[in-house]
């Protein structure tokens, strides 16, 4: 069963689908997941994908749009705050409480790509979270930082200096998160595998969506550029935490991130690497999406 809900999220709301069970009416209050989705993607793509199955297996997941993203309010458009992505959560946590036949006591967390980096970072203050599931986690500040060709320190000046040219103006930069064709990436030398994968899910009609635009407001790279993800883990993440890798390493970072997490987390539970996969293909294989959800599936069971 699928439920169109929306969230109370201060002076916005924020647009969400709950994933039911289909015996949910008849059963005990349930556990429930949830999913802090990837960087520029909306509640139908990857967050879908897993929330369904999670329902498939007796477990509530609820999915929503980032706030000043998809359907969900806010302004400006096209924001990536990774703290208010954080504060998201906690906003779909308080509507999980209060919503009948779930299980207050029993909710927990999947974080997916940068979706994970967000998930562990709430759950370290947020402890009505039980359980933190991720699958290929990124942090985004080491991304951001591991981005930027004359370091992270002149980037902000330029971001400063852009900021000052835009409140002048009074017109908003943008960027795109990918290239918004092969052929774009192609001209730009970005052949390797794994960009060409995340254009082919993204920005074709085998995992794109009207809502998801592939843009992000330029001054989110400040915020992103000081972030991390993972700041006071092994002191406050105590939660049962589940880490699930693509196998092929690539070049996204995430490998090593969720290794890091992995070796910092007070609690880690499991830790699985799925071999053959790829980043990208952990959104959408039904092979390795598949074997994703039924370990999470049997992780969430244990320990919510």
């Amino acid at each position: 069963m699928l439920q169109h809900i929306t969230i109370p999220r201060g002076p916005i709301e924020l647009a969400a689908d709950l994933h039911l069970p289909d015996n949910a009416d008849s059963t005990a209050p349930l556990r429930a997941v949830v999913l802090s989705t990837p960087g520029s993607s909306v509640k139908e793509q990857i967050g879908a994908n897993y929330a369904s199955r999670l329902a498939a297996r007796g477990i509530a997941a609820l999915v929503f749009d980032p706030a000043h993203q998809g359907q969900s309010g806010g302004e400006p458009r096209d924001l990536e705050d990774p703290y208010r992505r954080g504060e998201d959560i906690s906003y779909a946590i308080d509507t999980l409480t209060t919503t009948p036949g779930i299980d207050p006591q029993r909710i927990g967390v999947l974080g997916i790509c940068a979706g994970g980096g967000y998930a562990v970072h709430t759950a370290r203050t947020d402890h009505r979270i039980k359980a933190v599931g991720t699958v290929v986690p990124g942090n985004m500040g080491t991304s951001f930082r591991s981005f930027q060709p004359d370091g992270p320190a002149a980037a902000l000046d330029a971001l400063a200096d852009a900021r000052i040219e835009e409140a002048r103006s009074g017109e908003l930069t943008r960027v795109n998160w990918l290239p918004d064709t092969l052929e774009d990436a192609a001209a730009a030398g970005l052949t390797d595998i794994d960009t060409t994968q995340a254009i082919t899910y993204y920005r074709t009609e085998r995992g794109g969506n009207e809502h998801s635009t592939n843009r992000r407001l330029s001054r989110s790279d400040s915020l992103l550029l000081g972030y991390d993800a993972f700041h006071l883990v092994d002191q406050l993440m105590t939660q049962p935490l589940q880490v699930i890798l693509a196998g092929r390493i690539g070049n996204t970072g995430t490998y090593d991130a969720g290794m890091q997490l992995w070796k910092l987390a007070p609690n880690p539970v499991d830790l699985m690497e799925i071999d053959g996969a790829g980043h990208y293909e952990m959104y959408d294989e039904p092979e390795y999406v598949d074997a994703a959800v039924e370990r999470l599936a049997n992780f969430y069971v244990n320990n919510l």
